[in-house]
């Protein structure tokens, strides 16, 4: 199953991510097992600091390069036009590729519209197939909309039953711009993976709560992307293509959302400077 960007290019309708698998022998056997199990799209960041693990993965994986579509994220720290070709060219050769097929901008932070202008450079000369965003709120995206005559072809938020951003997601769509998730299982935080409403969902289909809230990201017209480190969940949060939600389960799921993020805000000067003082501590 794929999406189509407003760019024609195609991408899978679900991926599989590595945040926070620093482990890097670990980090390669988990992008084996989930390619070699159905997944195409493999998401990473500079930031994740297991590129090469997963550029080692693609190697080994038995799966021809075209058929698989990766991403990655440029950090805080290179987010200006200076810096973004010299950070793009550090990914690639960690991932040891010819091409990236899609670059985010991974925080709404420093110099984003100098960045924007060489990611555009990038995409022009074809080193990556599609250029987007990630963490930017409706305010901000408004505003870079206005202001760059390519927009971006995908926002990545925080998106899953707790926090459902049914308003952002109309607004992207209204501007052609294809939602990804991240933490669509929200990191199993708010009890989400006992919840009752879930469970009973998916005991009416023999599926698991994680099934269900990834078969409902996708029926919402959103890219998920999943992180597992075991091999029997890797395979089952891939297996939601054999069922379709009821307009009342819909519904039923839509009652949980509670409006607002279930991590960290970053709603004042006092957070973010938190946040841009650990951020600038990366090295990388």
């Amino acid at each position: 199953m794929e999406r189509t960007l407003y760019n024609q290019i195609s991408m899978p309708a679900i991926g599989y991510g590595v945040y926070q698998i620093t482990d890097q022998e670990l980090c390669e056997e988990c992008v084996v097992q989930a390619i070699q199990s159905g997944y195409r799209l493999i998401d990473t960041a500079a930031a994740y600091e297991n590129e090469e693990a997963v550029g080692r993965a693609i190697k080994r994986c038995g799966v021809a390069r075209e058929e698989l579509f990766i991403t990655t994220k440029l950090w805080v720290t290179d987010t200006s036009y200076e810096k973004v070709k010299e950070a793009f060219n550090r990914s690639l050769n960690k991932l040891g590729l010819d091409y990236i097929d899609l670059y985010l901008i991974h925080q709404p932070y420093n110099d984003y519209y100098g960045a924007w202008r060489a990611m555009c450079e990038l995409y022009q000369e074809g080193k990556v197939r599609a250029i987007g965003v990630d963490n930017f709120k409706q305010d901000r995206l408004a505003d870079f909309l206005r202001f760059n005559e390519i927009k971006p072809m995908i926002n990545m938020v925080e998106c899953n039953p707790m926090y459902q951003r049914e308003d952002d997601l109309h607004y992207l769509q209204e501007n052609d711009i294809q939602m990804m998730a991240w933490s669509p299982l929200a990191s199993g935080k708010e009890n989400i993976l006992k919840n009752e409403t879930l469970k009973k969902i998916g005991d009416k289909y023999q599926k698991s709560i994680a099934q269900v809230t990834l078969r409902w990201l996708y029926q919402r017209n959103i890219i998920p992307v999943v992180k597992s480190t075991k091999p029997t969940r890797i395979k089952e949060n891939l297996n939601i293509f054999d069922f379709e939600l009821s307009t009342e389960d819909m519904l039923e799921i839509e009652k949980l959302d509670q409006g607002h993020t279930c991590f960290h805000e970053r709603d004042t000067a006092q957070k973010v400077n938190h946040f841009l003082d650990i951020a600038f501590k990366f090295n990388l």
